[in-house]
């Protein structure tokens, strides 16, 4: 039951999380039209048309979303999906604290549940940090 709470249920939501954000980046890709785009702010949207405009940042993004959502979500290699989206959650984190301070709700459940998933794979990542 414990290892439901701390590791499986975190898991799935962030996995969901990033399936969900790659859907909606690989709509936008191919429509121009976003499938949910919650209220951001002017500094938010620039950041974000940046993101889009650059060709190749936004669709390198929402393939490593899609591809690590899927190994998170069918727990294949769980420790390396999180490894993957970490640079992710760290510019979404940030990006909601300097840029879009009404989604810092989000990036504190980010941060909850990457901080869980840290901690109960934390021997995995222990030869990376000697």
């Amino acid at each position: 039951m414990l290892r439901l709470i701390t590791v499986d249920v975190p898991r799935i939501l962030l996995a969901l999380i990033f399936l969900l954000g790659a859907a909606n980046g690989f709509a936008w890709m191919i429509t121009g039209q976003d499938l949910i785009h919650p209220p951001t702010s002017d500094a938010g949207m620039r950041f974000e048309a940046a993101l889009r405009e650059s060709g190749f940042l936004w669709p390198l993004m929402k393939s490593i979303d899609l591809v690590a959502g899927v190994m998170l979500l069918f727990n294949r290699a769980p420790a390396l999906a999180l490894l993957m989206l970490l640079p992710i959650i760290a510019v979404i984190v940030l990006f909601h604290l300097v840029l879009n301070p009404g989604g810092i709700p989000i990036a504190a459940v980010l941060s909850v549940l990457t901080a869980m998933l840290l901690f109960a794979w934390r021997d995995r990542y222990a030869a990376l940090l000697r």
